[in-house]
């Protein structure tokens, strides 16, 4: 695959990107969340042979939550969905397009990390795991201040 294309982008649209790959770590796959934290700042430097992992294995983890859910008739799909809750609505009281979709999803992930940390599905150190590897990817960890609640 040629991934460079990617060298064409603008930093922040690089980054934008690696917060639904970072996604793709967070849903069932911790090998896969663990390389990312071993490997993001090769992703943000645009290395070709990491860059087409994290292409491939994002790519094969939606595909199988898709094939398993293909008429999204079992909720496994809805995992797609990890960040862009709390995503669209940081979009939505922004203005869209004051922050990319990636910052508003990179965002929206670290809010369900806390929430499911508050309703203790994870404990503090995996939420901090998040926030740190979303944090060293760039990206903003928390919704913006200006943010009606």
């Amino acid at each position: 695959a040629d991934v460079a294309t990617l060298d064409t982008l603008p930093d922040r649209e690089l980054k934008a990107g690696i917060a639904e790959v970072i996604k793709y770590g967070l849903i069932n796959d911790l090998p896969f969340f663990e390389w990312l934290e071993q490997n993001i700042e090769k992703l943000l430097r645009k290395e070709a042979e990491p860059m087409m992992l994290a292409i491939k294995r994002s790519c094969e983890r939606k595909a199988d939550i898709v094939k398993q859910d293909e008429r999204e008739s079992t909720g496994m799909r809805a995992l797609l969905n990890l960040g862009h809750t709390f995503g669209h609505a940081v979009e939505n009281n922004l203005g869209y397009g004051e922050w990319l979709h990636g910052e508003a999803v990179a965002a929206g992930i670290c809010m369900a990390a806390a929430l499911s940390r508050d309703l203790a599905w994870i404990s503090d150190s995996e939420l901090e795991r998040v926030v740190s590897l979303t944090a060293r990817a760039g990206l903003p960890t928390d919704p913006p201040k200006k943010l009606p609640v």
